[in-house]
């Protein structure tokens, strides 16, 4: 049976363990996004320039210097409060193979972390954001590929890299293209007909049975939290620099609740939150 008291040393080192397996132990899709580190406040801003077009063409000699202005807008991205707190009745602390004092009850509190930044990062690509002007900007029309009653196929894959490529926000220009997927767009692109022998080989469908890595400019990552209103699935492409994370400060604690008995409980505090840059950057794709 553990002591009455836990040891302010241990509690220490539980905290510090925590943060250092948080930041090791990423999820699937902070990968894929830019990070903003720790956050101090509120909120954080994404700022962003206009496209410059081209340069002026020079038409009089010695002429009146003519200034050119760019237009400049913010997105506020307000941080969001977490925190989960997990008890261990006295009575059961000898009967438990994972002692809440080791790293099994961490590493479940880093898993539903993970989970977490996945969901934000995820619903954040499709969001509406609000601009420090109070306006607030949705996804368009044009950067959303409807659903037209079919699966994802390589058509709709083809379609989506157009939109990147229109906007001049692909690997061509210097951006690195990311597309979460689950069970059923894999299922889908396995199924599909069109697929050649070079697409079967570059992604690795017959060695793996699986999409993840890199295929038709993407970086497919696995992820079963994609939505699903009952009928139609919707998942989310986007470049590195369209959407930004930021975290702040990661809290653990274990201690003693005399109010319950003197059950030990090991908790975790943290706060997240995502933003979109802009909306060229973004695609939403539909399926059933």
């Amino acid at each position: 049976m553990a002591s009455t008291t836990i040891p302010q040393g241990f509690v220490i080192q539980w905290d510090n363990d925590l943060r250092t397996e948080a930041s090791q132990k990423q999820s699937r899709l902070m990968g894929s996004v830019t990070e903003r580190g720790s956050i101090t406040g509120e909120s954080f801003t994404i700022n962003r320039l206009s496209d410059a077009g081209l340069l002026d063409e020079k038409t009089q000699r010695m002429a009146q210097t003519q200034l050119a202005e760019r237009d400049h807008a913010t997105v506020v991205v307000p941080m969001r409060d977490f925190y989960r707190a997990e008890g261990v009745d006295r009575s059961d602390e000898a009967k438990l193979l994972a002692n809440p004092m080791s790293g099994s009850y961490m590493d479940a509190l880093i898993a539903m972390r993970n989970r977490r930044a996945d969901d934000i990062i995820f619903q954040a690509a499709g969001a509406t954001v609000t601009m420090k002007d109070a306006t607030t900007e949705a996804l368009p029309a044009g950067q959303k590929i409807v659903a037209g009653a079919t699966a994802f196929t390589k058509a709709k894959l083809i379609q989506l890299r157009g939109l990147f490529r229109k906007n001049e926000a692909d690997d061509l220009a210097g951006e690195e293209l990311y597309l979460p997927y689950n069970f059923r767009m894999a299922t889908d692109i396995m199924s599909d007909t069109t697929l050649t022998s070079a697409d079967w080989m570059a992604s690795q469908f017959l060695q793996k049975g699986d999409v993840s890595g890199k295929w038709m400019g993407f970086n497919w990552v696995p992820y079963e939290g994609i939505t699903f209103d009952g009928t139609t699935y919707t998942t989310y492409a986007w470049s590195k620099k369209g959407l930004h994370f930021g975290e702040g400060a990661v809290v653990g604690t274990v201690q003693r609740r005399g109010d319950l008995q003197n059950l030990m409980q090991v908790d975790m505090a943290a706060s997240y939150a995502c933003g979109r840059y802009d909306t060229k950057r973004v695609v939403e794709v539909k399926f059933v």
